[in-house]
C-alpha cells in the first residue's frame, strides 16, 4: 500500500469509488443517483483541494480529501475505500496519514460531516460530534464531529 497525491485524471475513478463505498451502506441505486452531484470528483476538485490516493500495486482503491479553511483548522471533505476493501483497517491506515499531515502542518482543529454509519469510526479515533444536520433523506441526520490537534 502506497499514498500517492491524486491528478485531475483520476476524477472519474474517484467518483465510481465514492459512489460504491456509499452505497455500501445500503443506500439505493436511486439515492446514490439522487446524491451524484455531491458525490462527484471533479478535475477542479482535485486541482483545487488535497487529495491523496490509496494505492494497491497499481489499483486506486480508496482515497481521502481535505479543505483548508484557515491556518488552524481544516476539513476532512472525503475519506472512501473502494466496499471489497472496508474492514481491512485501510480507513484508519488512511486517517492515521491524514493526522501526522495535519500535525506536521500545525492545524489545531479538524472538522468533518460523518456519514451516520460511519460516526462510531470517527469516534474511535478521536472526534466527538458537535452537532448534526437533517439531510435529503426524512429523519437521516449527519452529524458534524471535530478533533482538536
Amino acid at each position: 500500500m502506497k499514498l500517492q497525491k491524486a491528478t485531475a485524471e483520476d476524477h472519474i475513478l474517484l467518483t465510481e469509488i465514492t459512489k460504491k463505498s456509499k452505497a455500501y451502506w445500503g443506500y439505493s441505486e436511486e439515492q446514490i443517483t439522487e446524491w451524484s452531484n455531491n458525490l462527484t470528483v471533479t478535475e477542479d476538485y482535485i486541482e483545487k483541494n488535497n487529495v491523496f490516493n490509496l494505492v494497491e500495486e497499481t489499483k486506486i482503491i480508496g482515497y481521502y480529501s481535505y479543505i483548508i479553511q484557515d491556518n488552524n483548522q481544516v476539513e476532512l471533505d472525503n475519506l472512501f475505500i473502494l466496499p471489497e476493501y472496508i474492514g481491512r483497517g485501510l480507513g484508519s491506515y488512511l486517517m492515521n496519514d491524514f493526522l501526522e499531515r495535519m500535525r506536521n502542518e500545525k492545524i489545531k482543529k479538524i472538522i468533518l460531516d460523518s456519514e451516520p454509519n460511519a460516526e462510531q469510526f470517527y469516534q474511535k479515533i478521536g472526534f466527538r460530534k458537535i452537532g448534526e444536520f437533517e439531510t435529503s433523506i426524512k429523519n437521516r441526520f449527519m452529524p458534524i464531529m471535530e478533533m482538536n490537534l
